[in-house]
C-alpha cells in the first residue's frame, strides 16, 4: 500500500523544507489538498522543481471546470473531486492527464461511483474532510469491501484517521493508497511514522468484527442442501475462491477452497465421478473469533505450519459470523 502524506498537515515548518524531508524518507506520493484555491498550483509548480515524487491532488470545489487548464498545463499523477460538491456530472476532458478518482465522504454510498466507472479510483473520506487528527470510522471498513465486491478490478485510496493499525487493516483488504497527515508529522519523526504504517506487524485495538467479511456477503452452502454442483456454482459466483458450509442454524460445518476441490480431484484420479460433496469440504478449518485483535489473528496465523488464505469467524456461542480473506494482501501492496 502507498503511503501519500498530505503536505500541509505540516503547520511549523516551510513547505520546501517539508518536501525535502518526505523526499528524504522515500514516502510514495505527496497528497495535496485544494479546498476550491487556485494558488495550490503554485505550490505544485513549486514542488516540481524540488523533486519528481508523483503528485496526488484531491480538489474540493462546486466548479471543476475552473480547474482544467490548470491541470492541463500543471499535469498531476492522481487527480480526485470530491462528488458532493459537485453540482452536476463531472465531465473531466480527455486532456487531462493523469489517473482519476472521485472522492465520497463516510455517509455518501459507494454507488455513487456507478456514473464515474470509466474513473480509475475511489477515494473513502474515514473522517471530515479538511479536518486532520480525525479518528477512522470504523463504518468505511464495509464500504471499502462493497467497493472492491462491486469493482474489482479499480483501485481503493482512503483519508483519513489513517494510523498504524488502520493502515495494517487497510492492507489486508487491498487497499492501494491511504493519506497520511497529522499521523506523519506528529510523529517522533516521518521515518518513525512511514515505519508503523508499513511494518507487517502492528498492534491493534481493532476487533476482527470490524473488518472482517459478514456471513451476509460470504458465500455460503448449508449443509442440508449440500451437492457437488452448488458448492461449485457458490465458488464460482462468489469469486472469491471458497464457500463456507453451516447449518441452517448457522454453525460452521466446515469450508471448500479452490485448494480443497484440487486435493479431492488428487484423491480420486483414478475415477472422478466417485467424488462427493462432502469429499470437497475441510471439515476441521482454522477459525478465529469475532471478538479478537488484530494481535491475536496475526499470532493465530504464525503458528500455523502452513499459508492461510481464508479464516473463518466465529461468534462466542459458535455460530459463524464471517471470514477474514487474505487474498487482497497482495494486491494492495502493487
Amino acid at each position: 500500500m502507498k503511503i501519500s502524506a498530505s503536505i500541509y498537515s505540516d503547520k511549523k515548518r516551510p513547505l520546501k523544507e517539508v518536501i525535502e524531508d518526505l523526499v528524504q524518507h522515500q514516502v510514495d506520493l505527496l497528497h495535496v489538498d485544494c479546498n476550491d484555491d487556485l494558488t495550490v498550483f503554485d505550490d505544485i509548480q513549486q514542488i516540481r522543481q524540488w523533486c519528481d515524487l508523483p503528485i496526488d491532488l484531491h480538489i474540493i470545489t462546486e466548479d471543476p471546470e475552473k480547474y482544467f487548464d490548470l491541470l492541463k498545463t500543471n499535469p498531476v499523477e492522481y487527480i480526485t473531486f470530491q462528488f458532493e460538491q459537485l453540482s452536476k456530472k463531472l465531465e473531466i476532458p480527455s486532456d487531462v492527464s493523469g489517473k482519476k478518482g472521485l472522492a465520497v465522504i463516510t455517509p455518501t454510498s459507494v454507488d455513487v461511483f456507478d456514473a464515474y466507472a470509466d474513473f480509475d479510483f475511489i477515494l473513502i473520506m474515514a473522517t471530515i474532510p479538511g479536518q486532520s487528527g480525525g479518528v477512522f470510522d470504523a463504518i468505511n471498513f464495509s464500504k471499502i469491501r462493497q467497493f472492491r465486491k462491486k469493482y474489482p478490478n479499480k483501485s481503493i485510496h482512503v483519508d483519513g484517521g489513517v494510523n498504524g493499525e488502520v493502515s495494517f487493516i487497510l492492507r489486508n483488504m487491498g487497499v492501494s493508497s491511504s493519506v497520511s497527515g497529522s499521523y506523519l508529522f506528529n510523529a517522533p519523526s516521518i521515518g518513525h511514522a512511514l515505519m508503523n504504517l508499513t511494518k507487517r506487524e502492528i498492534e491493534s485495538q481493532y476487533q476482527v468484527a470490524d473488518f472482517m467479511m459478514p456471513l451476509e456477503e460470504c458465500p455460503v452452502v448449508q449443509v442440508e442442501n449440500i451437492s457437488l454442483q452448488l458448492i461449485l456454482e457458490t465458488i464460482e459466483k462468489g469469486n472469491l475462491g471458497f464457500c463456507l458450509i453451516t447449518n441452517q442454524s448457522d454453525d460452521l460445518k466446515g469450508i471448500v477452497s479452490s485448494a480443497d476441490i484440487r486435493k479431492a480431484m488428487l484423491r480420486h484420479l483414478s475415477d472422478l465421478t466417485k467424488i462427493e460433496a462432502i469429499d470437497l469440504m475441510n471439515d476441521q478449518p482454522i477459525s478465529i473469533q469475532d471478538t479478537a485483535t488484530v494481535v491475536e489473528l496475526l499470532q493465530k496465523i504464525k503458528k500455523c505450519m502452513f499459508p492461510i488464505m481464508y479464516l473463518p469467524v466465529l461468534k462466542n456461542n459458535g455460530k459463524a459470523a464471517g471470514i477474514v480473506n487474505f487474498a487482497y494482501l497482495i494486491k494492495g501492496e502493487l
